[in-house]
């Protein structure tokens, strides 16, 4: 999936290289979704954002590389949830 989002007059491109899964899901139907997405020509990162049904608009989000994400991994393994 390719697209193009406008944000103060500043064209941001992205290619969601790899979909990884959804999150959870608002009572508006946008998705909290974990992806592989390479944004302005970059290499892919892991990011974390909303997503609207068609991947055409996104609320703001989190872009990890794969040392932040192994380390993120850590944390929430070490956590006593219940």
């Amino acid at each position: 999936m390719a697209g193009k989002e406008k944000e103060k007059d500043r064209e941001i491109t992205f290619r969601i290289e790899e979909h990884i899964g959804v999150i959870a899901t608002s009572s508006t139907g946008w998705k909290k979704e974990l992806n592989l997405v390479a944004w302005n020509g970059s290499s892919a990162k892991y990011d974390i954002r909303e997503w609207d049904e068609n991947h055409a608009h996104m609320s703001r989000g989190i872009t990890m590389n794969k040392d932040e994400v192994k380390a993120l991994s850590e944390l929430l393994n070490g956590l006593a949830l219940e």
